[in-house]
């Protein structure tokens, strides 16, 4: 829900070698929560079981966290293939289902302490997991599995095969521990034990293996503390580097260059492909406004499904300042990620934690150097002053590849030193963060909140990028009060409510800045400022800074808090918003640009229509890119219908229920089964969606039903919600459908559920492709289609409209004819059927619920409005007595207004919410 994107590629001052990445940052963060109880890890004691959680161990990374700090091009090619790795989300899935139920038990959680299983493998993790008792440890290597027999001791000790863990239970506790992990087929084995000696003996008894002797024996303290700190010399480089840039530059040429530039330009290439509302617990991602422009400052979670606090992160990043002036590239990028936090509602500096990944090329003398002066001068200048600490972080000192031509020329390509910087923090209400969505009210103003003082540096700007020069001053965050102050004020004018939208100063500068913030809100501009500066030096710097929109009646008011602070020589109006299409900047009241806003989208855009017109289908990456153009384009809405506005459906209580929820969820909670497979991932969120109207969802596993002689007889309804159930590895829910298929009890059981005229049930996503191959067993569903590979050829991850058809669903009893936004996430949507006639039968029979439709409310084939290109742009069904309902979009992602990227702002009720509230109506 968050990320950075970076091309960078140059020769270096002397012309010798190049800079660049090719060797890639692989950059991957994130936040959660954690109960006091858990903070701790357990003293471990003699005797207690040592075991690995997840997947079997492989021929596969072995070597890899040594690799990854060798050069490029400096290992040997038996190490290079050794070092491959591979994932597996569904294993990867249920280790985490492992977790969390034990995490459910609190106090009587079974597990003492955990370790993931990264470099080194569980040479590293096993070892690690005893040393923080003082202890030692015996393990078995007959007891690893293993996918590979002819492994040897070396192999299966070292290799880096991924989706494991390493943990430490009592003895006491492991056949409930082996309960939970049956229950979820996760593979688990008891390896060792502790021991009381500080000693690691790693044994085997098996014939197999050639040597008869332990591989491992050694005390612990000389194998975790027994090592050498090595101590690195290294002195900066001084490299003569050209000046400023001179020469005459076109203002209309340069805004062209910097919204074409890859690290400015639109990224939707690369977000749409994420599913980014999976746990129902995502409040912001890029995505922002009616018109889902990705320009959002921060990430926005919640913490839970019923209030409104939570948790932002914000990344900050300017990489190749570092050519230049590496501290100066650190400061900034620790500026970025707090001026991009800072669209959230902080409660102060104070509540901010950092995360830093940094990354040089240790083996060209100078970068050490320029990294330890980095290191300091970010703890010193910024860090101490602004009362920010930074509890974690990574490092890879190797960003460093070389090869040999065919003429036997040696090549190489060094990264800058990079930093990449995480703010995190804790939010009491979401619902207060900005974003850089211009209202366009018919008098509001743009202020610009210049932290650079007015020095306008132009190093390594995108735009000097775009030209291929190297040199000048680069920008910096020179005054850490000032910049505390910043961060005060704008806190205090959100909380006053004076901002409108906000937007911070980065890539691009100024220029993209109002330029984002236009297609967000899909305004117009009017932009003026004074001759006693260089346009393009004003426009295109790129120091730190934000850009607000405010009521001018509250003009006086926000100039003066800013006053106030001693920051009021850093403000100055630069224009107003209004509805149209135009952009127009001028000079001491002489216009030196003008643009329509579209065309400069579309410019801004260039970049992810051609690489989906590579990668994906280029029909509809075509479709995307000409939506654009329609100026008239009403954007995401709710539209209801009269009956829907005379119904019980559109009010809400106290609470934010529905009309009518709270009168339901006193009465005795009828019981409804959220069924998941393994690998599953959307079940909390349905969950929580039938929770709010009344329900008592309980989780319930297939390996409860087909293990445990567990029945569905005793649930009023059954919910099979989404996730990559198998990984998905054959085909849209064939896996989970033939377990139920092919086991002749389960089927019976099924088949037996579906035939109750009193129960209900509801497949979404995962869930419904699941259930559309269940159709010979579900009475009425005969003529539903299959789901296959999206148009597209792309997972779709959007925010789009559904008309709510006019069918027989139980579920959406009062919502006939309505037009609401909802989530999708899936790559096999497309709904196909075996003929015209079986999608004509479904519409006589009123068995359509649901149609993609475009914002101008008419149904749709068009991408992305209709993200998979399904027939008759269908999007969910009924069976034909109207009880089982399947759906592709996700109504349990978007059953509360706080968990849209975008919902009309007045809105206190989501209208999914009257789906769930239907089926417990109708049950009553």
């Amino acid at each position: 829900i968050g990320g950075y994107f970076r091309t960078f590629e140059t020769l270096n001052s002397d012309k010798t070698a190049w800079m660049g990445y090719h060797k890639p940052i692989m950059f991957a963060g994130g936040i959660g929560s954690i109960g006091s109880h858990h903070l701790e890890k357990s003293q471990l004691k003699s005797g207690d079981l040592l075991v690995v959680v997840g997947g079997p161990a492989m021929l596969i990374g072995l070597g890899g966290g040594a690799a990854s700090s060798l050069a490029q091009g400096h290992s040997e090619q038996e190490l290079d293939f050794s070092s491959v790795q591979r994932s597996n989300p569904e294993m990867q899935r249920r280790c985490q289902e492992v977790i969390n139920r034990c995490c459910e038990l609190k106090t009587d959680n079974p597990i003492l302490s955990i370790h993931d299983v990264g470099a080194g493998g569980l040479s590293n993790a096993l070892p690690e997991i005893v040393h923080a008792s003082g202890l030692g440890a015996t393990i078995d290597l007959d007891r690893i599995p293993s996918s590979d027999h002819s492994m040897s001791p070396l192999e299966l000790w070292c290799n880096e095969a991924q989706e494991r863990y390493v943990l430490a239970i009592s003895q006491d506790s492991l056949e409930m521990f082996e309960q939970i992990c049956h229950r979820e087929l996760c593979p688990f084995a008891v390896v060792g034990e502790v021991a009381k000696q500080t000693r690691l003996k790693v044994t085997h008894e098996s014939s197999r293996f050639d040597s008869d002797r332990d591989p491992v024996d050694i005390d612990m303290n000389f194998l975790m503390d027994g090592f050498i700190k090595s101590v690195k010399t290294d002195s900066s480089v001084h490299s003569d580097v050209r000046g400023e840039f001179v020469g005459q530059l076109d203002f209309a040429d340069c805004a062209d260059r910097v919204l074409r530039f890859p690290s400015v330009a639109d990224k939707s290439f690369l977000i749409t492909i994420g599913d980014r509302t999976v746990s129902g617990l995502i409040h912001r991602d890029q995505m922002v406004g009616p018109w889902q422009v990705p320009v959002a400052d921060a990430a926005v979670t919640l913490s839970g499904y019923f209030d409104h606090c939570g948790e932002a992160m914000a990344i900050g990043e300017r990489a190749p300042l570092a050519v230049l002036d590496a501290p100066a590239s650190a400061r900034m990028a620790i500026g970025e990620a707090l001026t991009n936090l800072r669209s959230c509602p902080v409660q102060g500096l104070n509540t901010v934690k950092l995360s830093a990944n940094w990354m040089a090329a240790a083996q060209i003398r100078g970068a050490s150097a320029e990294l330890y002066k980095s290191v300091e001068s970010i703890v010193l200048s910024i860090c101490y002053k602004l009362g920010i600490s930074i509890p974690v972080g990574k490092d890879s000192l190797s960003m460093f590849t070389q090869w040999e031509e065919d003429s036997g020329e040696t090549c190489t390509v060094s990264s800058p030193m990079s930093l990449i910087v995480t703010a995190f923090c804790g939010l009491q209400d979401v619902g207060a963060s900005l974003t850089p969505q211009l209202q366009g009210k018919s008098d509001s103003v743009l202020l610009l909140i210049d932290l650079g003082g007015g020095k306008n540096r132009m190093g390594m700007s995108a735009l000097h990028q775009s030209l291929n020069h190297i040199g000048g001053n680069v920008p910096d965050l020179d005054d850490t009060e000032a910049f505390g102050r910043f961060f005060s004020v704008i806190g205090s004018l959100m909380h006053d409510d004076l901002i409108i939208a906000y937007h911070d100063r980065s890539d691009g500068g100024l220029f993209v800045t109002l330029a984002e913030m236009a297609f967000a809100g899909r305004c117009a501009l009017d932009i003026e400022i004074s001759g006693s500066v260089d346009p393009v030096e004003m426009f295109f710097n790129e120091e730190l800074g934000a850009v607000i929109e405010v009521d001018r009646k509250d003009v006086p008011e926000v100039l003066e808090v800013f006053s106030q602070a001693q920051l009021d020589g850093l403000v100055q109006e630069i224009g107003s918003v209004f509805e149209g299409d135009a952009i127009e900047i001028s000079v001491d009241n002489e216009v030196i640009y003008q643009s329509s806003r579209s065309e400069l989208h579309r410019t801004w855009s260039e970049l992810t229509w051609k690489i989906q017109s590579i990668r994906d289908n280029s029909q509809c990456a075509q479709q995307e890119y000409d939506r654009i153009l329609d100026t008239a384009d009403p954007g995401l809405r709710c539209v209801e219908s009269a009956e829907y506005l005379r119904g019980a459906f559109n009010g809400s209580d106290q609470c934010g229920h529905a009309s009518g929820v709270s009168k339901l969820t006193g009465l005795a909670k009828p019981k409804i089964a959220i069924l998941r497979e393994q690998g599953v991932n959307g079940h909390v969120e349905m969950a929580a969606a039938f929770h709010s109207a009344g329900f008592s969802a309980v989780d319930v596993m297939m390996s409860d039903l087909n293990q445990s002689g567990h029945s569905l007889g005793g649930y009023e309804g059954v919910v099979l919600g989404g996730g990559f159930s198998f990984g998905d590895v054959l085909g849209a829910g064939r896996g989970w459908s033939s377990t139920i298929l092919q086991d002749l009890a389960l089927r019976e059981m099924f088949e037996k559920f579906f035939a109750n005229r009193n129960k209900f049930a509801l497949g979404v996503c995962n869930g419904c492709q699941v259930m559309t191959n269940l159709k010979s067993i579900i009475p009425g569903a005969e003529y539903w289609p299959d789901f296959v590979r999206n148009r597209s050829e792309q997972f779709e991850a959007r925010v789009v409209m559904v008309e709510v058809s006019n069918s027989n669903s139980i579920f959406t009893q009062g919502m006939q004819n309505c037009f609401f936004p909802i989530a999708v996430a899936h790559g096999e949507g497309k709904a196909e059927f075996a003929s015209l006639e079986d999608h004509g039968r479904l519409e006589a029979n009123a068995q359509v619920c649901f149609r993609y439709a475009d914002h101008r409310l008419q149904v749709t084939d068009v991408y992305p409005y209709n993200p998979n290109g399904s027939q008759g742009a269908v999007a969910g069904l009924t069976n034909a007595d109207g009880r089982i309902m399947i759906m592709m979009p996700h109504p349990e992602r978007v059953f509360m207004p706080v968990q849209y990227s975008w919902i009309e702002k007045e809105r206190k009720v989501s209208p999914w919410q009257n789906l769930f509230y239907n089926a417990r109506k109708w049950l009553n």
